[in-house]
């Protein structure tokens, strides 16, 4: 049996990050891959040019298709840009009961753009960390979670 897995984060168009970079993934270890955008971006290796957040309606009734058909074995996080759609997310997969979730907290892009608004991390430290399984952060993410200098967590390691 193939391991079905849900990807929910951003959209890279250059395909070097985000669902189309998780599927890819998936794919490559034999995973069923499927996808929730929360944004679409236009970004390139260069930069992010620019960040459309998907509206938490439109969100959740993604979310609703694919647990309504095919559940996943495990979900991977990334990019949730607003604390409305952490929220929304965070609710809806407490009420599924989900299963083997992976927070990567995606923040900040490889550019130095800002991901995600700074009300969003808050609600993303109470409400998205307690789901995770495991989480995944830079050095950069986890100093944001953590509130401590990125030299503090390198002489840490």
């Amino acid at each position: 049996m193939v391991a079905k897995v849900l990807s929910i984060a951003g959209s890279d168009c250059s395909g070097g990050a985000g669902v189309q970079a998780d599927l890819k993934t998936f794919s490559a270890s034999g995973c069923y891959g499927m996808s929730v955008f929360t944004a679409l971006t236009a970004q390139n290796t260069t930069g992010v040019q620019g960040v459309y957040p998907i509206p938490p309606e439109f969100l959740l009734q993604q979310l609703n298709s694919i647990f309504d058909d095919v559940p996943p074995a495990a979900v991977k996080i990334g990019m949730v840009g607003d604390a409305e759609s952490i929220e929304t997310l965070s609710e809806f997969l407490n009420a599924q009961n989900a299963k083997n979730i992976v927070l990567d907290p995606v923040m900040v892009a490889t550019s130095g753009d800002q991901l995600i608004s700074n009300d969003a991390v808050e609600v993303l430290k109470t409400r998205l960390i307690p789901l995770a399984t495991l989480i995944t952060p830079n050095i950069y993410e986890a100093k944001i979670l953590l509130g401590r200098d990125v030299e503090d967590l390198t002489e840490a390691a």
